[in-house]
């Protein structure tokens, strides 16, 4: 088996094409499965708290009114049951209908059973996954930092679109993530283990400290502690050196993009807007392409 992998990798590694529709392959299948961890995970943590207000309020959880707390209380709900359904006629998702991509344009993005429609955003979520992927895969070849790179785009996206719908970082991804950069660190596949720490405890506080300032000036809560911990992923990465250069990115990105929105949608400038998909997208562009835009902004400066 241990000949087998390492028979791949040298194909990999000689033949681009092949490493390239692997790395694409794949990325699709995840981003099927990232649609279940997007709205599953946070259902799933939903019903872990519910359970917890009534453990601790002393109710009898046999006398749960809401058919909601009674299928958290019943019903297994994880990101592998149940079972995908329609969520209008209930009919099970058959294996052919669950295709990345090809299912949905195939059964012309609506159900196989009651022709309800099925979201764009499910085939768009799988190609953005897929595409993100293959920048990783052609920009770092076949390396295990590109492995590492790969994965932390895969969560990347899930704690993106969880964001968008309910403002929240779990800690069941980012906090992962953390370790995840401080072992690579270790392990000598990004920067030294002393940066990595360094770049973890930097990222975390930088945005900690401005939370608590702006919370003593204004009373309000600027942002969430998901953002704190998502800046310490790309610390520990990239090291104390990247964090300015994604905090810029990430403000510029939000205020281009946030504002865009809100004046689409009509709605006022002070409605909240989550700050972890700019993190997100600039911590990932940084990633690939932090020492450049760098190395651009000195040279903008004339050093």
């Amino acid at each position: 088996m241990q000949n087998f992998f390492l028979d791949i990798i040298t194909v990999m590694q000689d033949q681009l094409w092949f490493y390239l529709l692997t790395v694409g392959l794949v990325s699709l299948c995840i981003g099927s499965f990232l649609n279940v961890v997007i709205y599953r995970l946070p259902v799933m943590m939903q019903r872990e708290w519910q359970t917890e207000c009534r453990l601790l309020l002393d109710d009898e959880l046999t006398h749960a009114k809401n058919k909601r707390t009674d299928d958290v209380i019943t019903e297994p709900f994880n990101l592998v049951k149940p079972n995908s359904t329609c969520p209008k006629c209930k009919t099970a998702i058959k294996a052919w209908q669950n295709i990345p991509v090809i299912s949905w344009l195939f059964l012309k993005g609506r159900c196989g059973s009651c022709s309800n429609p099925i979201s764009i955003r499910y085939p768009i979520i799988e190609m953005l996954t897929a595409v993100m992927c293959l920048i990783v895969a052609y920009t770092f070849g076949v390396t295990e930092q590109a492995a590492l790179y790969i994965f932390i785009t895969w969560v990347l996206v899930a704690l993106t679109f969880i964001d968008i719908d309910h403002m929240l970082l779990p800690d069941q991804l980012t906090l992962p993530l953390v370790w995840l950069a401080l072992i690579a660190a270790v392990m000598e596949i990004t920067i030294s283990p002393a940066d990595a720490i360094i770049g973890a405890a930097c990222g975390y506080l930088s945005l900690w400290s401005v939370f608590w300032l702006f919370k003593l000036i204004t009373g309000k809560e600027g942002m969430g502690y998901g953002d704190f911990k998502l800046l310490a992923v790309f610390g520990a990465l990239l090291g104390w050196q990247a964090l300015l250069t994604i905090i810029l990115l990430s403000s510029v990105v939000g205020a281009v993009i946030g504002i865009t929105l809100l004046s689409i949608q009509g709605k006022d400038k002070a409605t909240p807007i989550p700050f972890g998909p700019y993190l997100a997208i600039a911590g990932w562009v940084a990633l690939l392409w932090g020492t450049q835009i760098q190395q651009m902004y000195f040279n903008w400066l004339g050093y």
